[in-house]
């Protein structure tokens, strides 16, 4: 009595010229060893991990002031940059979104946690703020609000601020614009 092998080889689901034996512990995908990521579960394949890194939060406790820290400063400066350009923040503001998000990814070396995107955004706003408010009680103390000028003066970095903050907050929360 021969026995047949009947069973179907299966082969990756990204390489389908490898064969393999592996299945994704979650998705049931057939995946080769350079496909598949060692979980303390078991194996499983590139897309299911990348959903699942969400979840999970890495963040010490250090990264929260260092967030606050770098977002705030950085917003300072480009609140004082914005108010020279005018009109033209509309456009720099989000750039300078990207900048305190990528700046704030590097210093707590891309760690995840839920509260970071929205201790960023905190401090964006509080930074970008600094300069408008320091510029009303100058106005106020100077009789200079009354002016067009002055309130132009005033405008820009208050838009600045809340278009870079929205910026900081869909970067740093994985959405992409």
């Amino acid at each position: 009595m021969a026995e047949e092998a009947t069973s179907e080889s299966m082969h990756c689901y990204v390489h389908p010229q490898r064969e393999t034996l592996l299945r994704c512990n979650r998705c049931e995908k057939p995946i080769c060893l350079s496909c598949a990521v060692l979980t303390p579960t078991g194996y499983r394949c590139k897309e299911c991990v990348k959903g699942q890194q969400r979840i999970f939060e890495t963040a010490r406790w250090w990264d929260y002031p260092l967030t606050f820290f770098t977002a705030g400063v950085l917003s300072s400066l480009g609140s004082l940059i914005a108010g020279l350009f005018g009109f033209f923040t509309i456009l720099l503001a989000p750039v300078a979104g990207m900048i305190i998000a990528e700046a704030v990814r590097f210093v707590i070396r891309r760690r995840r946690s839920k509260p970071i995107p929205v201790i960023a955004v905190a401090a964006t706003l509080i930074g970008g703020l600094v300069v408008p408010v320091a510029n009303t009680l100058f106005a106020l103390i100077n009789f200079y609000i009354h002016t067009a000028g002055g309130l132009l003066n005033l405008l820009w970095p208050a838009v600045y601020a809340i278009l870079a903050a929205s910026t900081v907050f869909y970067r740093l929360k994985g959405i992409r614009i």
